[in-house]
């Protein structure tokens, strides 16, 4: 089954739909933000995404230990004090959507809570995304599917349990315009973590299109998940990974998504279909197939053998599977070495 995000159709056999993720690569500039769609659309990104949070929506401002992060690139930071500087502000949203209306792309964002989905019903966005750690959310599922909008969801860290709860919440809410992406929930994510082969797994499961939401370094990861059938590729794009900020490490510089986007496409035209037919190139190359060819000079009652008889290229001559019946018979004629063999010849 296809989705439909703004006309255009998601599914298997269609053009992959490529996502650039700002997260919080503009550092709190709005020009940068800009920049960055810019480089996006350069980079032949089909959308921009941002997130739609407040430090306050997500969490609140607590020096509890739990409060605390561990076992990540933000090893030792406050949840809270991390938000404040990630956080993309809303206002900018507008102005960020009338950019990319102008450049012919899409946009659309991750809402974090309920507030944040009537924010961007306001603005009219064309999809909504959940993110992995949103997943478990099941009001704000049921919020965001009750807008009738296309939604994408990542499931990082999910068991299949969870993803099922989360999609049927969505279906029962009366929204079957759904994507999943296979995420492993991972700053950057190991390839070999990434479990690609769940993608058609999921695909088959649900009978609904799949991508992938891309934390690994370089685009290996996204041209195996195409191959493997991903209709959707997110990935994080910065400007330039020296600048620091929070998702700087793992995140795609403009010349690296642009190559990704390009090999995409290579790997699109690759895959093409179950075909047998021979192309135009192929069949000019069927000439130089092999062939039965004398390779000694003949004369006129000879024996052929395996000494004056060879399958050789080019194939101008008979059909290999013919040698064992020509083999110790006589040849009707005088034959020059070189000759492509044939019926006539052969007694």
């Amino acid at each position: 089954m296809c989705m439909i995000l703004n006309k255009r159709k998601i599914c298997a056999g269609k053009p992959v739909y490529i996502i650039a993720e700002m997260s919080a690569n503009h550092n709190q500039h709005l020009d940068r933000a800009i920049k960055i769609i810019e480089a996006a659309k350069d980079s032949g990104a089909d959308a921009v995404k941002i997130q739609t949070y407040t430090p306050d929506t997500m969490t609140i401002d607590s020096a509890n230990e739990c409060f605390q992060i561990k076992g990540t690139i933000w090893e030792g930071e406050n949840l809270y004090k991390l938000y404040q500087e990630a956080f993309t502000p809303w206002e900018w949203s507008p102005k960020l959507k009338e950019v990319c209306d102008k450049l012919g792309m899409d946009f659309f964002s991750t809402p974090f809570d309920l507030s944040a989905v009537d924010f961007l019903e306001r603005l009219n966005i064309t999809a909504y995304k959940v993110a992995s750690f949103e997943l478990v959310d099941i009001p704000l599922l049921k919020k965001i599917a009750a807008t009738g909008k296309p939604i994408i969801m990542s499931t990082g860290m999910a068991t299949l349990a969870e993803i099922d709860e989360a999609v049927q919440t969505i279906y029962n809410s009366g929204n079957n315009q759904l994507a999943l992406l296979k995420c492993t929930s991972a700053y950057p994510a190991p390839p070999e973590e990434m479990n690609l082969r769940t993608i058609p797994h999921l695909s088959e499961a649900y009978n609904i299109p799949v991508g992938l939401s891309d934390h690994t370094l370089g685009s290996a990861a996204a041209m195996a998940a195409v191959a493997l059938g991903a209709c959707i590729i997110e990935k994080h794009l910065t400007l330039t990974r020296s600048d620091p900020g929070p998702d700087s490490a793992f995140s795609t510089e403009p010349a690296e998504f642009k190559a990704m986007v390009d090999d995409i496409r290579t790997v699109e035209k690759a895959l093409g279909m179950v075909c047998y037919e021979l192309t135009e190139k192929q069949k000019e190359n069927r000439v130089f197939r092999r062939s039965l060819f004398v390779v000694k000079d003949l004369k006129k009652g000879d024996y052929f053998s395996n000494e004056n008889v060879r399958s050789i290229r080019p194939g101008h001559g008979m059909h290999t599977r013919y040698l064992e019946e020509i083999l110790g018979r006589k040849a009707t004629k005088d034959i020059e070495k070189g000759t492509p063999l044939n019926w006539d010849m052969v007694g």
